[in-house]
């Protein structure tokens, strides 16, 4: 029987979750674009039409056909017309003639150029005067397909979409989006000291909040959540919430209950139902992580098991469980990079092992500095709140000295 691994670098853990996801039949439905932000397409999208569809102003201005005349010396054109967006100009225009045009409108076919409006002067009210070179032919037209051809590729299989591919969408007449069926992923947290928020608190309890953290990651990244509330300390009761969980969700988050204390079942009911992959990190906070899946018929569910501080729990699904997913979802993982700054102060590092701490960023001197956020206890709900960014230390990194730099990834990144 082969060993489960212990203490895996972040790196190694990473790198095993990826490699060991299961395989998911990748379902799609359409969904209306006002519907579809965050949603992951299930197919190539090719545009059906050029956009702009017609060559149109940049800006507002005079539209007329610079190579009937000689723009190297100075002109003035007679205005025929005006051309607003939604109301072309119909008519013919002749050799010194010009419409005034507003942007987005369209250019008409006799016309080659726009000059601004800021770039005549009017000898009269129905005249337009510019110099010598004000006007070169193809000034300030948007052309047709400038911004999309018709027929190419505009967004790949497996992209999530976000507003500005929305935008996209909607500039070629999208109304229904074809996506994949959304990730379903099951929640619960593990311990007899939790207590359900609105609830008096009792002697000894805290109330449960890695699970509206998870939650919130969870609907953020696009996924459907089956909320199962807190489970008690109990094999039998962990073990029937596994197998239910395992029914009705594609993937499963618990945290608590993975550590070595005398009532963390989560491991050993893994081992009974599936199988564990590996369960601790070389990392703080959240070394105590278990990775597995859960065998229930003919299906086979990734679970990760978080530790049971907060802070724990949410750091180790930035760096472990959201990519993930997003795997499970038919994108791509996404790998935010680090930036480098200057610490503020002194950091207290053990070698050999990763530590992920809370900082927030200012600029000093023209360079990005970084604080801590006080308490590092991986039980400080309020070093996440009060932090922009996670601070990385490597493993062979030891104590670090006020004005030396540090590698961070922003918190806007990791979200």
């Amino acid at each position: 029987m082969t060993p489960i691994p212990d203490r895996l670098s972040v790196r190694q853990a990473q790198e095993r979750i990826l490699a060991s996801l299961p395989e998911r039949i990748l379902e799609s439905e359409k969904v209306p674009l006002s519907q579809s932000n965050g949603r992951t397409l299930a197919e190539n999208i090719v545009s059906p039409i050029d956009v702009p569809a017609f060559n149109s102003a940049a800006m507002d201005g005079f539209a007329f056909n610079a190579t009937s005349i000689d723009c190297s010396k100075d002109q003035s054109l007679k205005i025929v017309g005006h051309a607003y967006a939604g109301h072309p100009f119909t008519e013919p225009l002749s050799t010194g003639e010009c419409i005034q045009i507003m942007t987005g409108a369209v250019v008409p076919d006799d016309c080659d150029t726009v000059i601004q409006q800021e770039d005549v002067h009017f000898p009269d009210s129905s005249h337009i005067a510019f110099p010598a070179m004000a006007a070169t032919s193809g000034d300030n037209i948007r052309p047709v397909g400038e911004d999309m051809k018709k027929g190419a590729l505009m967004l790949k299989a497996g992209t999530q979409l976000k507003p500005q591919h929305l935008g996209l969408l909607a500039s070629v007449g999208m109304a229904e989006v074809p996506v994949f069926r959304r990730l379903s992923v099951a929640v619960f947290s593990t311990g007899d000291e939790l207590c359900p928020i609105g609830k008096p608190l009792e002697a000894g309890k805290i109330y449960d909040s890695n699970r509206f953290i998870l939650i919130g990651l969870l609907e953020q990244l696009g996924c459907d959540v089956v909320d199962m509330g807190i489970i008690e300390d109990s094999p039998e009761k962990l073990e029937q919430a596994l197998k239910k969980a395992a029914q009705k969700a594609d993937a499963i988050i618990t945290s608590g209950g993975v550590s070595v204390g005398a009532a963390d079942y989560t491991k050993q009911v893994m081992a009974k139902l599936g199988g564990i992959d590996f369960w601790s990190v070389r990392m703080r906070p959240g070394r105590p992580m278990a990775f597995g899946k859960i065998l229930s018929g003919n299906r086979e569910t990734v679970l990760f098991g978080l530790p049971g501080n907060p802070v724990a729990a949410m750091v180790s699904f930035l760096f472990f469980v959201k990519n993930a997913l997003l795997v499970l979802m038919g994108t791509a993982p996404q790998y935010p990079q680090p930036i480098t700054a200057i610490s503020s102060t002194d950091i207290r590092k053990k070698t050999g092992r990763t530590e992920f701490q809370r900082g927030f960023t200012h600029f000093q001197d023209g360079r990005l500095h970084v604080s801590l956020t006080g308490n590092q206890g991986s039980g400080i709900i309020q070093s996440l709140t009060d932090a922009d960014c996670i601070i990385c230390l490597p493993e062979d990194q030891g104590n670090v000295e006020t004005g030396n730099p540090v590698e961070i990834f922003l918190m806007d990144s990791l979200l």
